[in-house]
């Protein structure tokens, strides 16, 4: 599984690239320590607000539009979550400068991609005990958050996220 979502990740960021016409810019990343506890514990705390932003949004459809949630707002803490471990300055009177953690950002969209994999597996081979409609829509809600989490990780502003999501004439 490990392969499909590596390539998963890496065609993805090979669609972005083709669309920009050059390549994606990795984020800055100055050498701090980050042991692999911290590392674990942080990719934990993800984990933590992708499933409980995932499940508030399966018990309340508060941002479901025209039947498809919009992943930006069903999952506003792990977005602002994602943009903190990337962020590079910090205002002059914080109490502590800023850490980007780059790393962790990469193993969140593992994640992702390890769960995009397991919910096409559900799709293709569903239990009797599944629910179609709802295996569908995490798929297509989580599929979405790994492109949004991809352009926080490669500092694509609005303009060329949106330029990117236009729809292209035939």
């Amino acid at each position: 599984m490990r392969d499909r979502v590596a390539t998963l990740v890496q065609g993805r960021r090979e669609r972005l690239t083709r669309a920009l016409g050059r390549p994606l810019e990795d984020p800055v990343s100055e050498p701090s320590p980050l042991t692999e506890e911290a590392r674990r514990h942080l990719l934990e705390d993800a984990q933590d607000l992708y499933w409980n932003e995932l499940e508030w949004e399966n018990l309340t459809e508060e941002e479901a539009t025209d039947g498809a949630p919009l992943s930006e707002l069903t999952f506003p803490g792990l977005l602002a979550f994602v943009r903190g471990l990337l962020l590079t300055e910090v205002n002059p009177d914080a109490l502590a400068p800023a850490e980007p953690r780059p790393q962790v950002v990469e193993d969140i969209l593992r994640f992702l991609g390890g769960r995009i994999v397991e919910l096409e597996e559900g799709l293709s081979a569903p239990d009797d005990d599944d629910d179609v409609d709802q295996l569908r829509t995490e798929r297509d809600t989580t599929d979405r958050l790994l492109d949004l989490v991809l352009y926080l990780y490669h500092g694509l502003d609005a303009a060329k996220v949106e330029a990117l999501e236009a729809p292209r004439p035939h």
